[in-house]
């Protein structure tokens, strides 16, 4: 499944990855370019409700193959179709669909096959292996754009999405209960859950960050490299930054086992505090050496992803069994509202302070940080009733 996930995702991140090139091609404003970006966090959040809440009455297996052949069709769209802001936003839409059916359901479906111990340490490869897909399909569209255009890069993104449903296919089916109580979409149960509702409020603010710097940072280490401060190689922005996102991975395992052994909200409350601490700085990293900003760069990525595993593992242990896909749902709901918002404001700030200058884009991270700034106070407020 952690495989499925990131062959899934291969779409995911290649509008970021060609951001400076279409944005240009286009003549896209920074707002409007993450505007772009925010269409597939909108698409996500208009069908995350459904794909999510209904895994409680249905396999999750089913949602994940269908959405997964959704998002393939969604970048051949983009590869065949896209010309300017509208038809952009419109196929990132429906990716975003397709990772709402895949994302989520993909770890409903391993929870429902995985119980005690081995639950949490499962959810956090599966969580982990999102920074995976993202690095990887920043790093191939990158390559594939370089030398055959844009539009091949997305059309060979699909292939990813066929596999991966395959994938998902092959995965023996588990029965689930005919009947629940309650309506199929209530989130109710979900919302009067405090202790899950702390950790997908904190959540929300995890998302905040990490989406505004995965939109920006192949569009940020372009900007640097032109200063020409220092060379970077024979590397491209799109190869630097796969490599700088794929560190999410360790990062947010080691992050989980970390929360395992001292503690869950104190590991995540620490990491979230580093992280907005961290954002101060990236920025100014642009009148660095290109070595400079890479290593800040790096710390960044790690700081971001670092909680993201306990997260979601404190969500799911929290959730009852029989509204965990309420819960989820919750959890990616608010999460992906938080990322939709992120992009965009980021975006803003460079129109009003200036995309050509590294001030832009201190203050661009600067409000990057103000989420996980927020974080653990919601984790601890939220936290304070659940053991009331």
């Amino acid at each position: 499944m952690c495989l499925a996930e990131v062959l899934a995702m291969q779409g995911f991140g290649s509008y970021a990855a060609l951001l400076p090139e279409l944005r240009a091609a286009w003549g896209l404003s920074y707002a409007s370019a993450g505007s772009v970006e925010g269409a597939f966090q909108a698409g996500y959040l208009v069908a995350v409700p459904v794909l999510v809440t209904i895994t409680d009455r249905v396999d999750a297996r089913r949602i994940f193959v269908g959405a997964a052949i959704i998002a393939a069709l969604a970048a051949l769209g983009f590869a065949a179709f896209a010309q300017g802001l509208w038809s952009a936003c419109l196929f990132r839409a429906i990716a975003g669909v397709g990772l709402a059916g895949t994302f989520m359901p993909g770890l409903r479906l391993l929870s429902d096959r995985i119980e005690g111990p081995g639950q949490s340490r499962a959810v956090a490869f599966y969580t982990a292996s999102f920074s995976v897909g993202a690095s990887v399909s920043v790093l191939v569209t990158g390559m594939v754009a370089a030398r055959y255009g844009w539009r091949a890069a997305f059309a060979l993104s699909a292939c990813g999405g066929i596999v991966a449903a395959a994938i998902a296919a092959s995965v023996p089916p588990r029965a689930v209960a005919a009947k629940r109580q309650g309506t199929l979409l209530d989130l109710r149960p979900a919302l009067r859950n405090p202790d899950a509702l702390s950790y997908n409020l904190a959540y929300a603010c995890h998302m905040w960050e990490l989406y505004g710097f995965r939109t920006w940072l192949v569009a940020f280490l372009t900007f640097c490299a032109a200063r020409g401060v220092a060379s970077s190689g024979s590397l491209t922005p799109a190869s630097l930054s796969a490599a700088i996102l794929v560190l999410g991975l360790p990062a947010s395992v080691l992050g989980n086992e970390l929360a395992l052994r001292l503690g869950r909200r104190r590991v995540i409350a620490a990491i979230m505090l580093l992280s907005a601490f961290t954002s101060l700085f990236v920025g100014a990293s642009a009148l660095l050496p290109m070595i400079g900003t890479l290593l800040a760069c790096a710390l960044y990525s790690m700081t971001i992803t670092g909680e993201s595993a306990s997260l979601t593992a404190g969500a799911v242990a929290a959730a009852s069994a029989d509204h965990r896909g309420a819960t989820m749902a919750v959890h990616t709901l608010l999460g992906f509202a938080a990322a939709t918002i992120g992009p965009l404001v980021f975006g803003v700030a460079l129109d009003l302070v200036g995309a050509d200058r590294w001030l832009g884009w201190a203050v661009g991270f600067a409000l990057l940080g103000a989420g996980p700034a927020l974080g653990p106070l919601l984790l601890k407020r939220a936290g304070r009733t659940a053991a009331a």
